[in-house]
């Protein structure tokens, strides 16, 4: 077995404790023993953001639900204009602060890009008081609609959730949502609100079998 390092630790809402890891220039962010996010495994964050920038036209404000290793939020850097807004919303502050002091080196320092924004808190909170402010919005959060690990997740994927988020769209705007699974389900829900969808399985990572779910919803 490796031997991973624990390198931080934070409390978390519901009193579990969060770990962040290291075993030689590998990392991973864990919850009493269960695996958050790797770096062994982001190719699918990474086409989450690739995809609905493709979709948008010319997105001057995106908004990135979950920061996570930052990944995505990268991949958003990458493919928008010099003028783009971008803010990602995190819920926990230990893990922006961590992506500051240690993580930054997996995506070139995202975090420092003039263009980013972070807002520690709820996404939810935040989409439900931003209409029409958004060209794309990705979320990254839990394990998407369909495997939730919390709870209060399922405001974010119920109709309320779904349809704060066309609100907060501009028209011709676009909803990236990173699932581990598939949800017959949430696909209908965002139709029903007016969505036009797409749905896709991609590689976890290049190479591998295992399979996450992209939803890709324009208003």
């Amino acid at each position: 077995m490796l031997s991973w390092e624990s390198v931080e630790t934070a409390r978390v809402a519901d009193g579990s404790e969060m770990v962040l890891a290291r075993h030689d220039g590998d990392w991973v962010v864990r919850v009493e023993q269960r695996i958050l996010m790797s770096n062994r495994m982001h190719d699918s964050e990474i086409a989450l953001a690739e995809r609905a920038i493709e979709l948008a036209d010319e997105p001057r404000s995106v908004l990135v639900g979950g920061l996570g290793l930052g990944y995505t939020l990268r991949a958003v850097l990458d493919r928008v204009s010099n003028d783009t807004q971008v803010t990602v919303a995190e819920l926990v502050p230990e893990l922006v602060e961590w992506n500051h002091k240690h993580l930054g080196i997996l995506n070139e320092n995202p975090l420092q890009d003039r263009r980013c924004q972070v807002v520690v808190g709820d996404v939810f909170d935040l989409i439900k008081r931003s209409a029409r402010s958004f060209d794309v919005l990705l979320l990254d959060v839990d394990n998407g609609p369909q495997a939730l690990a919390q709870a209060k997740n399922q405001r974010l994927y119920g109709r309320g959730g779904v349809s704060a988020c066309r609100a907060a769209l501009t028209p011709g705007g676009v909803l990236g949502v990173w699932s581990a699974g598939p949800s017959a389900r949430y696909e209908r829900m965002l139709r029903s609100v007016g969505f036009d969808v797409q749905v896709s399985r991609v590689a976890a990572r290049v190479g591998s079998r295992a399979k996450h779910v992209l939803f890709l919803a324009r208003r």
